[in-house]
């Protein structure tokens, strides 16, 4: 448990971002110390191996969904450790082609994710992935998107939790934080 005190302290604190009220925590100080990024990838695959991965029938991670944005810089890293595709989830608008798409309400306003039609198969193991889970909104539209094209959500993995507002509570699979802030 030391490398995630370790991780913690690395956080940093932005009051009022991106709005008055919120303390924005970032971990990019993490992103910038390559021994702290490659504990916290550690952590993760640590914890796909010894506890995701044990309770699927399959014992397989097909996909790796990463959010827009910060997911896109763990999740391709997880994926090609894991042997599994890596899937982004982008604001509306930002991918070509044929899109599948869910509505979602955040802490500090209402957005839309959109995944492209094709990139996840029906009845493939998809594990989710972003760097903080708040109300849940936008891990919710992923795990939409998800069942949208028949696909099964392992599990959802965030780097950090704001536990007071239980954002987990409104996700089909369970979710996995490594830093849990009880504000």
């Amino acid at each position: 448990m030391a490398d995630v005190a370790h991780l913690k302290s690395l956080l940093g604190e932005h009051p009022d971002f991106p709005k008055k009220g919120i303390v924005f925590l970032d971990m990019f100080p993490i992103l910038r110390d390559p021994v702290a990024f490659e504990s916290l990838i550690t952590h993760f695959l640590q914890h796909i191996f010894t506890v995701t991965l044990p309770r699927t029938q399959s014992k397989r991670i097909d996909v790796v969904v990463g959010l827009d944005a910060r997911g896109f810089l763990l999740g391709p890293i997880i994926a090609l450790r894991l042997g599994a595709a890596f899937v982004p989830v982008r604001k509306a608008g930002k991918l070509p082609g044929e899109c599948v798409r869910a509505e979602y309400v955040k802490e500090y306003g209402t957005d839309s994710f959109e995944m492209q039609k094709g990139a996840i198969q029906p009845d493939q193991n998809v594990i989710v992935i972003d760097d903080l889970i708040a109300t849940g909104g936008s891990a919710f539209a992923a795990g939409d998107l998800v069942q949208q094209v028949g696909a099964k959500t392992l599990e959802y993995l965030f780097v950090i939790e704001l536990t007071f507002l239980k954002g987990t509570a409104k996700l089909n699979a369970p979710a996995y934080s490594i830093v849990q802030d009880d504000g």
